[in-house]
């Protein structure tokens, strides 16, 4: 597939590393030449420099034969322009804009093909901020993900010595909980994947997956490892778009208290919080967090700009007594250095927000892309369709599917009833089946499995 990607910043340059990988033609119009020039020296695609509304860099890009267009630039209006001139001088099949303005996402009309011919937007930062309320909604979670309008749900935690499951065989789960029913997609020991099988053993320190329906999450969690009591106070450091959408989106259920350096930002956030606390002030500064008993803190989110003021404040959080940690990290090399230490949960944007990219870029007929352990794996929910003889997945058993080593089927919603993908079950068309990859060199594979053959058609 041939891609133009508008914007080398960190979306753009990790969407761009995660689809070369998978042998797509890439190229990344950028005004910054620095900033392509480092992504050239990484990565085998192609750079231009210039500004991406411009017809004639567009041209210059290649844009006249390619198949999809991803505007992801720090500015809506460059992106939707783009998107417009795609449509309406090239003909380009399908047009992603990332978008950050409410004012924009709440007219869905402006992106009609009247307008500015936006196939799908994107806005990283609700995607964040989404993804950040369902870690403070489930404390001992490393990772939630729903899928199937939110039916299934695919949550990561961490095995720790003298948890219930640790140096017990997976099957003890199914036999300790025989009224629900999950599956556990995979498991991670340091830093490898594990396929896991009946007789597996949970080992101190693995970080497990498991998928069930979403009502059923808490019941598992319980299973899994003990159930700390519900979080109740949660504090933001850093009053901007991420920490603004998340102090709205928790102050109705949550105490909040958000602490932001600018006096104008605080005026602004107090006007915009009906229940929150706004607090003018430095994240990083001890004294400000002990005062405002940072240790009896259930969740604590730093989600400044700035990495190294959120790793600063998320320790210094932590060493006061903070139950859980959450840090927003733009370096990918240094989310790997600080997860899983002192800092609970060491988010990157970028990979959190792909998944919503890779959905509009995986071959067959997808629904929803999930990125875990920082790009390593990926969870995708497929749609079989055809039948027998024109789907090589419909009308056979699980353990009949040729599926590549490192996939598996986790689940699969069939008219709204969550099915676990037992070694038996059945595909039947229209199922929408969700399946664990944990080598993303097999991602082709298992989406060339789930297409139909031209024939069907």
């Amino acid at each position: 597939m041939k891609i133009l990607i508008l914007g080398a910043g960190q979306v753009g340059s990790t969407v761009a590393e995660s689809l070369v990988s998978e042998a797509n033609d890439i190229t990344v119009v950028d005004t910054d030449a620095a900033k392509l020039a480092a992504l050239q020296n990484r990565l085998d695609l192609r750079t231009l420099v210039g500004n991406a509304s411009h017809p004639s860099v567009l041209r210059q890009a290649g844009i006249a034969d390619a198949d999809m267009l991803l505007a992801v630039t720090q500015s809506d209006e460059v992106n939707m322009v783009a998107c417009k001139l795609a449509a309406s001088l090239f003909n380009t099949p399908t047009r992603i804009a990332r978008i950050r303005s409410s004012d924009y996402l709440d007219n869905p009309e402006i992106f009609s093909r009247d307008n500015f011919c936006v196939d799908f937007s994107i806005c990283p930062e609700q995607i964040l901020t989404d993804y950040i309320s369902k870690l403070v909604e489930f404390p001992e979670a490393l990772q939630v993900l729903e899928f199937a309008d939110g039916k299934v749900s695919l949550v990561g935690v961490r095995a720790f010595e003298g948890g219930p499951l640790v140096g017990r065989e997976l099957k003890y789960l199914r036999a300790n909980m025989p009224h629900i029913d999950t599956r556990v997609a995979a498991i991670f020991r340091h830093d490898r994947p594990i396929i896991p099988e009946g007789n597996t053993v949970i080992e101190d320190g693995d970080e497990v997956f498991f998928i069930a329906a979403t009502e059923n999450i808490r019941h598992v969690l319980k299973e899994l490892r003990r159930m700390d009591k519900p979080a109740r106070r949660v504090m933001i450091v850093g009053g901007g778009n991420i920490g603004r959408r998340l102090a709205l989106a928790l102050e109705d259920d949550f105490q909040v208290k958000i602490i932001e350096y600018s006096k104008k930002a605080c005026e602004t956030l107090a006007e915009d919080l009906r229940s929150g606390l706004v607090l003018q002030g430095d994240g990083t500064d001890e004294n400000l967090l002990e005062s405002e008993h940072v240790g009896e803190v259930d969740v604590f989110c730093a989600l400044t700009n700035d990495d190294e003021n959120n790793i600063m404040s998320a320790l210094l959080a932590k060493r006061s007594g903070a139950r859980k940690v959450i840090a927003l990290i733009n370096r990918s090399a240094y989310v790997g250095l600080v997860q899983g230490g002192k800092i609970d949960i060491a988010l990157s944007p970028a990979h959190v927000t792909i998944g919503s990219l890779l959905a509009y870029v995986r071959r067959g007929d997808v629904a929803a892309v999930h990125s875990l352990r920082r790009g390593a794996a990926e969870v995708l929910e497929l749609i079989a369709h055809g039948d027998h003889r024109s789907s090589r997945v419909v009308g056979r058993r699980i353990d009949e599917i040729d599926l590549p080593k490192g996939a598996t089927i986790g689940a699969i919603l069939r008219n709204g009833e969550v099915i676990m993908g037992h070694h038996d079950r059945l595909i039947e068309p229209e199922d929408h089946v969700i399946v664990f990859v944990i080598n993303k060199q097999m991602i082709r594979k298992v989406e060339k499995l789930f297409q139909v053959d031209i024939g069907f058609f």
